[in-house]
């Protein structure tokens, strides 16, 4: 069952850290919580340009951080409560990351308004690899398995 209360006090600690960092020229105008068992285990904003790395969007940031904090990979259980619709990069973590739920605010048509659109991405990836604006191509594929190869054969990894 949804707790309404609970995402809207969780949601609001998100939108009020995009506020601030959206007055500060530390970042964008986005922030993320991660929550579990109706406990923070971890808070984070935009810092693209602070860090100059553009993966450091507030919802991968987030994710960062709570994993670090509970020292695994896998966030089952937690709930990522985010100012903003996440883009297709942060929703990709979110999957990797086996985050139970998402909860968002404004949508990723509000971030257009602003200039954070990223509808161009969305249907890029939607392109096969020849129309991509960005040239992508496949060498080496015979050469490049052979990590698979190890990886199926090492009774020690550790599966994710």
């Amino acid at each position: 069952m949804i707790d309404k209360s609970n995402d809207q006090k969780f949601m609001r600690m998100a939108i009020g850290l995009a506020s601030k960092n959206a007055e500060s020229a530390d970042g964008g105008p986005f922030g993320a919580v991660i929550v579990k068992n109706d406990e923070i285990i971890a808070s984070a904003t935009n810092s693209v340009t602070v860090d100059n790395d553009p993966t450091a969007h507030a919802e991968v940031n987030v994710i960062r951080k709570a994993c670090a904090k509970l020292k695994t990979f896998d966030l089952d259980g937690c709930i990522l409560y985010s100012s903003c619709e996440p883009c297709p990069m942060c929703m990709s973590a979110v999957y990797w990351a086996h985050i139970s739920r998402v909860v968002f605010a404004a949508d990723r048509y509000d971030a257009a308004e602003v200039g954070f659109d990223d509808e161009f991405i969305y249907k890029e990836l939607a392109l096969p690899k020849d129309k991509k604006s960005i040239k992508v191509y496949n060498i080496l594929h015979s050469e490049g398995q052979e990590s698979f190869r190890i990886w199926s054969n090492n009774d020690k990894k550790i599966d994710y």
